[in-house]
């Protein structure tokens, strides 16, 4: 089965998180963008994958569209182990992290949603998983830093059925707010998005352990400083989760060997793929680390992740971003009723993205190239 054409589209959303829009990873955000990448075969069988992400989205396309949408023209859709090693050698000089390596991400999620298809069977089961129907969530709240605010988001959350919540502040009184706003029983984490040396982030992980947290998430820059996590973790007082922003499994086996983590976090749309997060989870499996997938996005790489945590992690809740869509090429199954996120039972990721919605957001004309 050849691939015979790819295809790259901007999507752009408003969101709504219940209070204005702040500068958060280097940008405002109000808008939810996606890139989507198609890949048609000789079949009439076509798959979707996203490559990473909100602001680099125009980054990661041009990369698809100059660099991997040409080489994986002609190319077997079924080989994916193979495609991906070979791509990911071919393309080693422009960086082993970044745009290049995103757009391989999309490439490989829409060759398994292209081999879902085949086989007739959700990604899930073509894993070897026979997932229950839905896996609890935990609402993955954006910055909002004032503590005020942060309490309301919390309860919020609470109020919808959540049972964890997730934050993304950096400074003890928005986690005071959001623990007093939920209470001692419900779970709360911290991500603070790698701001802090390896010392400053001891002393903050101290200042935190009242606060009951599951797991601080990336608390050093820079994120590849596997050795001053270690120390964070070691003398802290507070698990540690990081790997969004590794650079594949050699990068995790570096996390792992250090003593770095208590939890593994790869990010599907960032690290190559769901090819490529198969290998990370046998490796965190040998390592006795918690495997806990990232998800920072509601395209294909959300459906991806989902389908990822049900066979590979399903005790572990699935991260969704606490914001409400305006619209979404996937409807409700980007949704949490009552704190649940339901796994497609449709072969591949399980659904693709409604075509009128797509229309209605997108952001240009899409690029299309065939063989």
């Amino acid at each position: 089965m050849k691939i015979t054409a790819v295809e790259t589209h901007m999507v752009r959303v408003k969101f709504d998180m219940g209070a204005p829009p702040r500068a958060f990873a280097g940008a405002t955000w109000s808008n939810m963008d996606t890139l989507f990448v198609r890949v048609v075969t000789d079949q009439g069988i076509e798959g979707w994958g996203e490559g990473f992400g909100h602001a680099v989205c125009p980054a990661t396309r041009a990369a698809f569209d100059s660099q991997v949408g040409p080489a994986a023209l002609g190319l077997d859709a079924c080989d994916i182990r193979g495609l991906a090693g070979r791509m990911l050698q071919q393309f080693h000089l422009y960086g082993r992290n970044g745009p290049l390596v995103y757009a391989l991400a999309a490439l490989d999620i829409a060759l398994w949603d292209i081999a879902g298809k085949v086989a007739g069977l959700p990604l899930c089961r073509l894993l070897g998983a026979s997932p229950a129907a839905t896996l609890d969530a935990y609402a993955s709240l954006l910055r909002y830093g004032e503590p005020r605010l942060v309490g309301e988001a919390a309860a919020r959350a609470a109020a919808q059925g959540y049972t964890a919540v997730k934050l993304h502040e950096i400074d003890v009184p928005q986690v005071a707010a959001a623990r007093h706003a939920l209470g001692a029983g419900m779970r709360l984490m911290l991500d603070v998005n790698c701001p802090w040396t390896v010392q400053h982030s001891i002393d903050m992980a101290r200042r935190l352990g009242d606060y009951g947290l599951d797991w601080l998430e990336e608390p050093v820059f820079p994120p590849e400083d596997h050795a001053g996590l270690a120390r964070v973790r070691r003398e802290g007082g507070i698990r540690i989760s990081a790997g969004e922003n590794a650079a594949g499994l050699h990068d995790f086996h570096s996390l792992f060997q250090s003593g770095a983590v208590d939890n593994a976090q790869p990010s599907v749309t960032k690290l190559g793929g769901i090819t490529e997060v198969l290998k990370i989870a046998a490796l965190a499996e040998a390592h006795s680390v918690r495997l806990v997938p990232h998800c920072a996005y509601f395209g294909p790489g959300y459906l991806a992740s989902l389908h990822l945590n049900a066979a590979l992690a399903p005790d572990v809740p699935f991260e969704r971003i606490f914001v409400d869509l305006e619209a979404s090429p996937y409807h409700e199954l980007i949704t949490a009723p009552g704190g649940k996120v339901r796994v497609p039972d449709e072969p591949g990721l399980g659904r693709d993205p409604d075509p009128e919605v797509m229309r209605r957001f997108r952001l240009g004309e899409p690029t299309v190239l065939r063989a």
